[in-house]
């Protein structure tokens, strides 16, 4: 495993905020407010200095395609075994869950007409919304710009009008990517390419010395995030003798998504 990401200085932009700063770089507000000193709904000028935390844990490394870890809310991509990239992405929120698998793209388009599934168009009527069967491509359609259909049952990755909603779960199970990132992955993807869909909230590994442990908060309610299967996690890894168990048990308390240096006799950064 390697860890993705870093440490640095973003200065924010008009119309900024700390839940658009989060879903961009894949941190969530209320980390980037703690770690900053800020309320979470502070409210952001121009060329203010925001500190960023996006490390991540990359769970395994696939020789090609994609691999999405639901909890981290992050998908890489793989090539020839080298980590080409590392997106943040908005996922199945918890009553309507991204499914796990393997999967294949089995469709790629732009400028896609979004026909509305059944079920989507039955909660639309519940919640006493306009019914719609279909959206045309343009700045309505929820699908974006860009449409990776996968051979899991109804879902895909695509681009988002709503670039807020990305690291957070909010969707009808498919996967969203800002609309820089879809973009830029449209183009590396062909179609029957593959990947794979996991469910790992607890993630640790050796980077450069030092030990990192990431954890999330079990979303979808499927366990795995406990000191019992972080101890286990830490014996699979033979890394028990070299963690600061004090802070491994404050990173686990937290759960903000971060990848965190826990290495023995260090500080928690």
């Amino acid at each position: 495993m390697v860890v993705t990401g870093g440490v640095f200085d973003y200065s924010a932009q008009a119309g900024d905020s700390l839940i658009k700063i989060g879903a961009r770089f894949g941190a969530a507000p209320e980390v980037l407010a703690r770690e900053n000193a800020l309320q979470a709904s502070v409210h952001l000028v121009p060329s203010q200095k925001i500190t960023i935390d996006n490390r991540h844990i990359v769970p395994a490394v696939l020789e090609n395609g994609l691999l999405i870890n639901l909890p981290q809310r992050m998908l890489y991509l793989f090539r020839e075994t080298q980590l080409v990239a590392a997106y943040p992405v908005g996922l199945g929120k918890p009553s309507w869950p991204t499914p796990m698998g393997e999967f294949s793209v089995i469709h790629k388009s732009a400028n896609k007409t979004w026909i509305v599934p059944l079920s989507i168009q039955a909660e639309m009527r519940r919640m006493g919304q306009k019914v719609k069967t279909m959206v045309p491509p343009g700045p309505d359609n929820p699908l974006g710009k860009y449409w990776l259909g996968l051979s899991l049952d109804s879902i895909g990755i695509h681009g988002t009008i709503a670039p807020t909603s990305i690291y957070h779960f909010q969707s009808h199970g498919c996967i969203r990517l800002h609309p820089e990132d879809i973009e830029a992955l449209f183009e590396q993807i062909p179609r029957g390419a593959t990947g794979h869909i996991i469910y790992s909230p607890l993630l640790m590994t050796e980077s450069s010395g030092r030990i990192f442990l990431e954890v999330h908060r079990d979303s979808y309610n499927r366990g795995g995030v406990s000191m019992a299967a972080l101890e286990q996690l830490a014996r699979q890894e033979s890394l028990t003798d070299r963690i600061d168990w004090a802070h491994a048990a404050e990173v686990l308390k937290l759960k903000d998504g971060i990848a965190r240096d826990v290495t023995l006799s260090s500080g928690l950064h």
